[in-house]
Parts: C-alpha cells; structure tokens; sequence
C-alpha cells in the first residue's frame, strides 16, 4: 500500500488573512487529508490567536473540493457526544463525505478544565472515553436514539439524515493503553499515536520506532480480541513528538528515511505539521512543499 501523506493546519490564522489560503494550498500540494487540532488553546498557543476547530473544517470544506478533512484529535474533554453528532452530520453533508473524526480521550491540559471542572484522572478519562465512543457511533447511524450512561446520556436524539459517509464518517481513535486500542478496534477505521512520550525528552530515535513497533502489536492484540482482523484498520502517525521531533522535515531525503521506517511498521498515514513560525512548528515552508510534492513518489 502506498504511504499516505498528509498535514496539520492549526487554526492560528485569521481566515481571511491568510487562513483559507493555508487550506487550498493543502489541496494544490496534494496532500491526502488537512486536520486540526480540536482544542480551545493548546501549550504555547495559549495566549495567542486560536479559533475552533470545527466551524474552520466547515469553512475549509467550502474552500476546497477534494481534499479530506478531519481532526485530529476531538476528545470528551469539552465536548458531549449528541450535540457532537450534530455538527459531525452537518459538516459531513457540507464537505460532501470528506471528514474524518480523529477522537481521543484527552489531556490534562487547557481544555480539561475550563468548563470549570477539576482536570479528569487517567481513569476517569478513560472511563469517560469508554461511554463517548459508542454513543457516538449509534448516534451518528441510528436516526434516534435514547441511551442512560454514567457519564452521557441521550434521549430520544434525532439525527436525520445521518452522514454522506455511510455507515457513518470514519473513526481514527487515538489511543495507546488496553481500553483505548479496544476502543480502536472495535469503532475505529485508523488508529492515531505519536509515539511513546516518555521518549520525548531523552529518548532516541530507535527507542521510539521500538516503541512503536509494541504499540502496533498491542493494537493487533485488541484486533484479535474482539474478532477484527487488524489490517482493516489505517495506521496514522502524527509526527512532531517522538525524538526525531522535526528533524525528517529538514530535507526531503530526512523525511523520506523516516517516513520509509515507520512505514515498515505497517503504518498507512504520516501527518506533518504545516509550518508555523515562532513556534514547535517553525520548519522551512518550501522544504514543507517540497515533501508534500517529491516524497510521495519516493515512498510509492
């Protein structure tokens, strides 16, 4: 299979100063999918501009005709799977069939208490993240439906027409621990990971491709567990946050020996960050282009 190539555009950019442009320049390099983050402020970003993420994937389907969209990752952490599912539907029937929904359980981070909330633990992240998956599936393919959670609850949500996609848009669950990849494989048509963090600050580039390689064995293993066979679902790296860090998107030599190992892992999909100066994303935006145009080839 070939290696799919795709990109991150953070909504950081006013869309008529620059912000649309970003999108249509993602269509005209080809790339397979442009995501966002589906955050409210995120780490550095925090006191800077930041617009939310599903009003600027309806935008940049209206922008754009063939390219997908999606994010990459939504999680419980501000959000409730029946107004969810009605957003999901409407940019579904507005892009017509081109979004995917990256979820995952979320962080510690901003959004995990600006509801006023005290920060979710591990547990209780993945407690939640057990319900909101699920619920969201039948509300994105039953045109009703009443359900009594722990945590999410719907009654009698009707969601007519349902999604272009069908049965309903894809899934790419991002998950590394045993209730998370049993969640990927169950509901998921991807699974999402960006590697072992703890390898993040000290950890070497070999580390993370081991660590990687057990995490895919894992997800096998929850494949197996629940009667899927683990080659239906795509295998997505978000890349920016193993050790490498943006060492591959220096040259498009750098970037093809990496995206050519993590290949070899078995994964479908590698997802770069679009450049963004002053920032963890501050790369070269014509080696950006230059990937996005020459490596698919390469990596054929």
């Amino acid at each position: 299979m070939t290696l799919r190539l795709s990109t991150v555009i953070l909504p950081v950019h006013r869309w008529h100063e620059g912000g649309r442009e970003r999108w249509q320049r993602a269509e005209e390099l080809g790339f397979h999918t442009a995501y966002t983050y589906d955050h409210l402020s995120w780490r550095s970003f925090r006191d800077r501009t930041w617009f939310g993420a599903l009003p600027t994937l309806t935008a940049a389907a209206t922008a754009t005709g063939r390219l997908r969209l999606g994010t990459l990752v939504t999680s419980p952490n501000f959000r409730h799977p029946v107004t969810l599912a009605k957003e999901l539907i409407s940019l579904d029937d507005i892009s017509g069939g081109r979004i995917t929904l990256g979820i995952g359980a979320g962080g510690s981070g901003f959004d995990a208490t600006a509801l006023g909330q005290e920060a979710w633990t591990p547990r209780e992240r993945a407690d939640r993240f057990g319900e909101f998956v699920p619920l969201l599936d039948r509300l994105l393919t039953e045109d009703a439906v009443t359900q009594q959670g722990t945590h999410y609850s719907a009654v009698e949500a009707r969601n007519i027409p349902g999604c272009v996609q069908r049965p309903r848009l894809p899934f790419a669950v991002a998950a590394t621990g045993p209730r998370g990849l049993k969640l990927a494989a169950r509901y998921g048509q991807a699974w999402v990971t960006t590697g072992d963090p703890k390898l993040y600050e000290t950890g070497t580039p070999e580390q993370s491709v081991e660590a990687l390689r057990e995490q895919s064995k894992k997800l096998a293993a929850a494949c197996e567990e629940v009667g899927r066979d683990a080659s239906e679902l795509d295998r997505i790296l978000l890349t920016g946050f193993t050790p490498d860090r943006n060492a591959p998107m220096r040259s498009v030599d750098a970037f093809v020996d990496f995206a050519g190992r993590h290949a070899e892992l078995g994964f479908t999909e590698i997802a770069v960050h679009a450049p963004i100066p002053d920032s963890d994303f501050a790369i070269d935006p014509a080696v950006y282009e230059r990937i996005a145009t020459e490596a698919p080839a390469q990596l054929a």
